[in-house]
């Protein structure tokens, strides 16, 4: 378990919903921004952890659209696209090894690529946030 400290975090937080009713479209962008920079963070981790055959894996990891969530936050998600790599689930969270005629030969454990991004994120995520919000405002 870890601790996160949330000193000054009300005030920011009530900043970043002033900028995004405010300015929607260069919170959409810095949004866009942020995304990217987290799509990096899960493409390094993959790289560390799993051992490249085709490539695939690496390239189906993707940023998806900036919404708004069921609870009115705008957000954008990263994730494996299935079209390109329908074995991510597989390099996620393991799998049993089994031959054609079904006998099992063991378990091959999961990566757990996106878990341990997902904490890396969340650490530097305001660090992120801070410099893609100065960069807008020093624009306007």
């Amino acid at each position: 378990m870890f601790n996160i400290e949330d000193k000054g975090m009300d005030e920011f937080r009530d900043a970043l919903t002033y900028f995004e009713k405010n300015f929607p479209k260069e919170s959409k962008k810095m949004l866009r921004k942020v995304g990217l920079k987290a799509r990096n963070i899960v493409r390094k981790q993959a790289k560390k952890k799993v051992n490249k055959l085709t490539g695939n894996y690496l390239k189906s990891i993707k940023k998806g659209r900036v919404f708004v969530s069921d609870t009115n936050e705008i957000t954008v998600r990263v994730y494996p696209s299935s079209k390109i790599a329908p074995h991510a689930h597989l390099i996620e969270r393991g799998h049993r090894n089994v031959s054609k005629d079904g006998s099992e030969h063991g378990f091959t454990p999961g990566k757990y690529v996106f878990e341990d991004a997902g904490r890396k994120i969340e650490q530097e995520y305001t660090k992120i946030i801070e410099t893609e919000f100065d960069k807008i405002l020093k624009k306007l």
